[in-house]
Formats: C-alpha cells, structure tokens, sequence
C-alpha cells in the first residue's frame, strides 16, 4: 500500500529544530511510515546528524524555486536551501534565521495545498519551532505559524489545540498580550471555538463529546461579582451552542467552568475537550502534564498541520540534547489525522 507523504519544515535552523526532526526521524518505524519532504538547509542538519551520532539517511535535492514542481520518489528527500554566506549558525534569533524559517513554512504548507493528484502534494505538514523574535528581526509581523497558516489556507473560524496526555484544549484567544484578551473575546468568537472543539474531538471517533468551556475571571466570575465577562459573553456563546451541537447524537457542551478545577475534571475523563480562554490558561495544565510530549495542531485548517510543542530552544541548540519526544508525537498524530483514503 501506498504510504501518505508529509512536508516537514525544518523550524529556525539555529534552533533544536534541526536535531528534533533528525532524532524523530532516525526512529526506523516512523521512518518508515510516510515519504518526507523536509523543506530545511542541509548543514544544520548534518551538525544534528553529527552531533547525535546518527548517519544522514536522507536525499539531497538543490531548492530551485517555484520551477521545482516535480515529485520525488525517494523515501525522505531535503530540499536544500543553503546557509547565507557567512552565516556561523551561531544559537540564536537572529535575521537568517527568521528569513530561512519563514520561507520553510511558506513552502510546507503551499505543497499541502496542491491538489491531490499533484506529483508534489502532501497530506499533511510538522512544523518545527520558529522564534517569533527571529521573524520580527526578518521584517516578517506574523504572531506565529497558527496565523500564518490559517491566513494561506483562508481558514475562518481557526484555533489552536493541543492534545497533552490525556487532555485535549482549545485556545479561543491565542498570541496576544493579557490586557487584550477580554476585548477580544466575543459571543461569535467563543461560539467559533466550540465548535472547533466539537469537530477536533470526532476526529478522534468521539461521536458524542463532552466540551467543557472555561471562565475567564477567577471563579468563573462568582455571578459577575468577579466580573462580567461569563455572564456577557461565554454563557450566551455555551447556550447557542448547545442549541446547535447539543441535539446531535448526544454532544454536551458545559461551562463556564473555573479555571483553575475544569482540569482535574478533564484528566478524571469527565470531559473530552477543554475550551480555555487564553494561552496560557490552556498551556500550563497542557505543559504540567505532558512536559516534553504534548502536540499543538492548528484546528480549522483545510489540511492536518501540527507541531511540537516547545519553542527553538536557543540555549541547548547543537549540545547534540534535546528530547524528539514532542515531534515524534507530532508526526505520529499528522498520520493519524490524515483522512482514510487521501495517500498517493
């Protein structure tokens, strides 16, 4: 049988992005599940290689721009596009790093995008970490890869979720600073995100989820004595929401819960999906659990994307260190997720 072909993109070369995706994909298993196209530079990877003892076991092609529209029929295949010259590869944010990055993920997600039947299309794409600072120092103003992607794939509504051990989360706010969350955060918004919610937990065969929908202000706001925002905004969301989803075949939708007990409960198995109101509500149960595996996946997208969830790392970059566990789960859900039926 055919096997699906994933893009992967190799994060900011001066990063862990390198090692992570050598180190995963050393493992001959998953090796051996997919053809890979990474989109990435050549001598990060041989350092990675180097450094973690492993024999380079991928094919070299030369990137030559958009003319670069044929297949590949070898099992991993690079797509080099060398080092700036003079650029050390020095552990870092730095402008190269930004640049290289940003172009890597521009190419990952086009090749998903291809219509099926395209010698170059893939089913899926892994992204390895970027630094926002490393984009900003490239001119480039993206928030980070879940913007980026949902702007190219003209995904709306789009969230990002995550899958952490047991625990399954969607951010309804995302990359942005505290004070502006609760401006941002409206019925239409919260309501989006459910939904997201609903349809990322039948992608794992839950026909009747359970959602549960976070509060935003301690205790779920105490009846709006700690603010009004549940009351205002999060409840009327809940309530169309089950008007929509809570007729259809048994889907529970429940909240505002507190923020700070809703996480016992989901780890107890009494909901399938958390909806948490900003990121780091989500990321800290996310982070506490499963510290080295969790997996973000960008919800909404018309192609399966995910990512490990840990950033570049600049401070142990090429020590030869860093734990793969997070990108090989990575990769190990983009196959799962990938549609019956979409393989060449």
């Amino acid at each position: 049988m055919p096997v699906p072909r994933i893009a992967i993109s190799l994060g900011d070369p001066f990063g862990i992005g390198p090692e992570v995706v050598v180190a995963a994909l050393a493992d001959p298993t998953l090796r051996g599940a997919a053809q890979w196209i990474i989109h990435g530079s050549s001598q990060p990877m041989l350092e990675a290689a180097e450094n973690r003892g492993i024999e380079p076991w991928w094919y070299r092609v030369d990137f030559d721009g958009e003319r670069q529209e044929h297949g590949f029929s070898h099992p991993a295949v690079l797509i080099d596009e060398p080092l700036p010259n003079g650029v050390t590869g020095q552990p870092g944010p730095s402008e190269a790093g930004g640049h290289l990055s940003k172009q890597w993920v521009e190419r990952a997600v086009a090749d998903t995008l291809r219509p099926s039947n395209h010698a170059r299309h893939a089913d899926a794409m892994v992204t390895a970490p970027i630094a926002k600072s490393s984009w900003r120092l490239a001119g480039y103003q993206w928030p980070g890869h879940t913007e980026l992607l949902a702007h190219r794939c003209q995904a709306k509504p789009h969230a990002m979720g995550f899958v952490a051990g047991r625990l399954k989360i969607v951010l309804a706010t995302c990359h942005q600073p505290l004070e502006t969350v609760c401006e941002t955060l409206s019925i239409g918004r919260v309501h989006d995100c459910i939904g997201l919610g609903v349809q990322f937990a039948r992608q794992f065969g839950l026909s009747a989820p359970r959602i549960a929908v976070c509060g935003i202000n301690p205790h779920a706001g105490e009846g709006g004595v700690l603010g009004d925002e549940e009351e205002r905004i999060i409840q009327p969301a809940i309530e169309l929401a089950q008007g929509q989803y809570g007729n259809d075949g048994g889907t529970q939708i429940t909240g505002p819960w507190p923020g700070d007990t809703v996480w016992k409960s989901a780890l107890a198995g009494r909901h399938d999906v958390v909806v948490a109101m900003y990121h780091d509500q989500g990321l800290i149960p996310a982070k506490l659990v499963a510290p080295e595996g969790a997996v973000n996946l960008t919800l909404g997208l018309p192609v399966v994307r995910t990512s490990p969830d840990h950033g570049t790392a600049f401070d142990i970059a090429g020590l030869g260190k860093a734990d793969d566990s997070s990108m090989k789960r990575a990769i190990e859900l983009a196959l799962d997720l990938i549609p019956v039926g979409t393989s060449p």
